[in-house]
Formats: C-alpha cells, sequence, structure tokens
C-alpha cells in the first residue's frame, strides 16, 4: 500500500480536502466504465489548452528515443523498460522548480535523490510534526533525520534540502495566543539552523481546514500571519549552502474542492497575500478520485482548472505568481474495485503495478479526456478491478502543462515511481 502524506492515516493522505470526482456503477463495464469515469460537470465546461514542444528538444532522453512516451503503450514495453534511463542522469530537462517529496517509509526514494540528484531543485524529505504537548509545543521527527544522506546529497548535486513539517498542533494551542505562535516559529527555525538545513517545507492549511477555523475571519487571519511571519524569520537567516541566499518556505496547499471556492479552500487571494514570504506553493494536484469514486489520479482538464481559479486570467498575475506553483505530479497510482462491498481498493506504488502488469498481461488504454493510462483485470475471486498509474504520457502532459503556466513541480513521491520517469525531468 503506498502511504501518501503522513504516515498515522494508514496511507492515505490525511490532510486532503476531497475533490469532485464521479461516482461507478459497478454494472458499467469496459469502455463503459472508463466514460463514467471521466464525465464531470467540473472538468467537461473547460477546453484543454496544451503547449506541444517538439522531441527534438529530448534528443538525448532514453525514453524519447525508443519512442516510449506515447498513448499506445503496451505492457511489454513497461516491464522490458521501467529500469532504463538516459546515461546522462545528471541533465535537467525541466526548467522549472522541481521538488521531490521523500518519505522515511519507502527506503527506495532516499536511493532515487542520491541517483537523480540533479533532476531536482529541491528534496523534501517527510520528517517532522509539530505537536500540541498539554499546554505546550513539541516538535517531534528529527530521530528521521539522515545527516550522512544529507552529505551524501550535497557533495553529488545542488538540490536544496527542505524537510517537510506538518502542524499537527490544534489551532486554538497555536494560534491563538502570540506567545505560542513565537514558540512554533522558534522551534521550527531553531531547528532549520542546527541541522543545516535550506528551509524547509509547511503544511498546515487542510488541517486547520479539518478544524474549521477557516471561516472565522479572525482565525484564518491569524494563520496567514503564522505563515508569514515564519517566512520573514526563515528569510532573515542565510543559507551555510550558498552564500547570499536565504532560508526558504514552501507551502503546502490543496486543491479548490469546486469551481467555486469554498471557504475552507486556500483561493487567490491568501495565494497573493503569501506571495511575498513564501518561495513556493506545493500544489497537491492528485487524488482526484478515490476507492469511493474511483476514476483518473489527476485529470489534466482539472489541473487546468485548479491553475485557473488560483492564477486567474490576467496575464500579469499569472506571470507574477505562476513561477512559484508546485503543480503536485503523483508517482504512486490507484487500483480500484469495481464490485460493491469488495473493499473499494487503494493506493498502490510502482513495484505493485509492476506485479500486476506481469501477472494480468493486461491490454493498457489511454484516456485521452483524463490524460491517463488504465487497465483492467479480474483477481482471483473474479472481482473487476481498474488501475490508473502513472505512465511516461501522462506525466509529459503534465509537465508540458505546468511549463506552458511557468509554473514548477513537486512530487509524491520519489520512491513510489518508476526509474525511467526521471529520463522527462
Amino acid at each position: 500500500m503506498a502511504k501518501k502524506r503522513s504516515a498515522p492515516i494508514g496511507g492515505r493522505r490525511e490532510n486532503r480536502v476531497e475533490s469532485s470526482s464521479v461516482r461507478v456503477n459497478s454494472a458499467f463495464s469496459g469502455r463503459k466504465v472508463v466514460v463514467f469515469f471521466i464525465i464531470s460537470s467540473i472538468i467537461a465546461t473547460v477546453t484543454y489548452r496544451f503547449t506541444q514542444y517538439s522531441p527534438s528538444q529530448y534528443h538525448e532522453s532514453y525514453v524519447y528515443e525508443q519512442g516510449l512516451v506515447s498513448a499506445h503503450a503496451n505492457y511489454q514495453h513497461v516491464l522490458t523498460e521501467n529500469s532504463k534511463v538516459s546515461e546522462n542522469t545528471s541533465q535537467r530537462r525541466y526548467n522549472y522548480p522541481v521538488l521531490g517529496y521523500i518519505t522515511p517509509w519507502n527506503s527506495r526514494g532516499y536511493e532515487l535523490a542520491k541517483r537523480f540528484n540533479s533532476k531536482f531543485t529541491h528534496i523534501s524529505p517527510v520528517w517532522y510534526d509539530l505537536k500540541s504537548q498539554q499546554t505546550s509545543l513539541v516538535l517531534e521527527g528529527r530521530h528521521n533525520a539522515d545527516r550522512g544522506w544529507i552529505s551524501e546529497l550535497r557533495k553529488t548535486g545542488e538540490a536544496l534540502i527542505l524537510p517537510r513539517v506538518v502542524l499537527e498542533a490544534s489551532p486554538a494551542v497555536l494560534l491563538g495566543k502570540e506567545k505560542q505562535r513565537n514558540k512554533a516559529i522558534n522551534l521550527i527555525v531553531t531547528e532549520c539552523k542546527e541541522m543545516g538545513y535550506d528551509g524547509l517545507v509547511l503544511e498546515s492549511w487542510s488541517r486547520w481546514a479539518a478544524y474549521g477555523i477557516l471561516h472565522d475571519p479572525n482565525m484564518r487571519n491569524l494563520a496567514l500571519q503564522f505563515v508569514k511571519q515564519l517566512g520573514d524569520a526563515l528569510h532573515s537567516i542565510g543559507s551555510e549552502k550558498i552564500s547570499g541566499q536565504k532560508l526558504q518556505l514552501v507551502y503546502v496547499i490543496g486543491p479548490p474542492s469546486s469551481e467555486k471556492l469554498q471557504e475552507h479552500d486556500f483561493g487567490p487571494k491568501d495565494l497573493e497575500t503569501l506571495s511575498a514570504a513564501v518561495d513556493g506553493f506545493s500544489l497537491m494536484t492528485y487524488d482526484f478520485s478515490s476507492p469511493h469514486n474511483p476514476g483518473p489520479n489527476a485529470p489534466l482538464k482539472w489541473i487546468q482548472i485548479v491553475l485557473k481559479l488560483l492564477l486567474g486570467t490576467s496575464g500579469n498575475r499569472a506571470q507574477s505568481l505562476a513561477p512559484k506553483i508546485l503543480v503536485g505530479i503523483n508517482f504512486y497510482g490507484n487500483d480500484f474495485s469495481l464490485s460493491r462491498g469488495a473493499g473499494g481498493g487503494g493506493a498502490i506504488i510502482g513495484r505493485d503495478y509492476l506485479a500486476l502488469l506481469e501477472k494480468h498481461r493486461p491490454e493498457l488504454q489511454w484516456d485521452k479526456n483524463s490524460g491517463e493510462h488504465f487497465f483492467f483485470y479480474n483477481d482471483d475471486k473474479d472481482i473487476k478491478h481498474a488501475v490508473f498509474y502513472p505512465s511516461l504520457k501522462s506525466i509529459s502532459l503534465r509537465l508540458e502543462e505546468a511549463r506552458s503556466w511557468g509554473c514548477g513541480i513537486s512530487i509524491w513521491e520519489i520512491g513510489q515511481g518508476l526509474d525511467y520517469f526521471f529520463d522527462l525531468l
């Protein structure tokens, strides 16, 4: 089972505001099921905008040279080619920021971070939680930190190390009193200084939404002020690695839950409010579907809707804020059960996907509406499943979409993918 955000919630990303998605009728079969997957009033109203780039741009990329970035993928090619990449693993092909998450429960990510270090501008190991302890605060997670691994990374590449900190503390404790806000910031900044990090990734918005505080104008303002104060504190400290560079803050934001912003959504006004204090916004454009609402992981049209909501249609606004948006790309997939009462299914990572291909030898189908590959299979109990997992084609389309906006990308998480995905970066 693929774990996505924080380990305590059984592998599901516990801080997500659930997105709108379509329901599956288990009586449907074959392509009819897929059509039903992708019908949504949200994505049907938007015209897909895609900027085509010449394949010659990637002439040194193994996956392009071999013609593997194709809607006509098949399981044999995936099984044969998934571990093959270009000899030059240090060349970056994506010219905007690239942040890769790493989780301590998936050691493969640590190895891939070292191997493909030069593909990233930022690497974020998922190590820390800020928690309430009675009336006080405590920062947990240093036991996860691997100084030796950090040292190796810094010898082989230029990626900045920004561990993720999740604010699990009660907002009433954390935000309600100035003394507590200052203590939280001091704990986080002190950890960055003592451990020699280049900054941090902060995740808090969806936690605050879950507590129901964001509809309160006063609490929402305190929440925004906390993030700004933390960013200012980090920007006041120079990086040990790069002369003249300050510590950075990347802030995690969820996608709006519908085309009409809800009170708990992080919207364009919040983006503008924090833009000066935050160096990047890690936008979680994945988990569009769920076991209760099977379908694509991250439909392209939905991603575009989210970007339009945040950046608007004004050219100046988009140009000024887009470089700070890190469009989320999932390196995990989902194996959904289409039969009622069968458990619904859940997330899978690369090794699970390869095992399914090896066992079932399915026909990989391409859904042009969502821009994703999928396949069907029947398990040992003759229960029908639909599997959506990233492909070279689906990832390349998302990279081009982000590039067309001038956005960076954030990957959850690099240990869950296939090796040849990195040939696209």
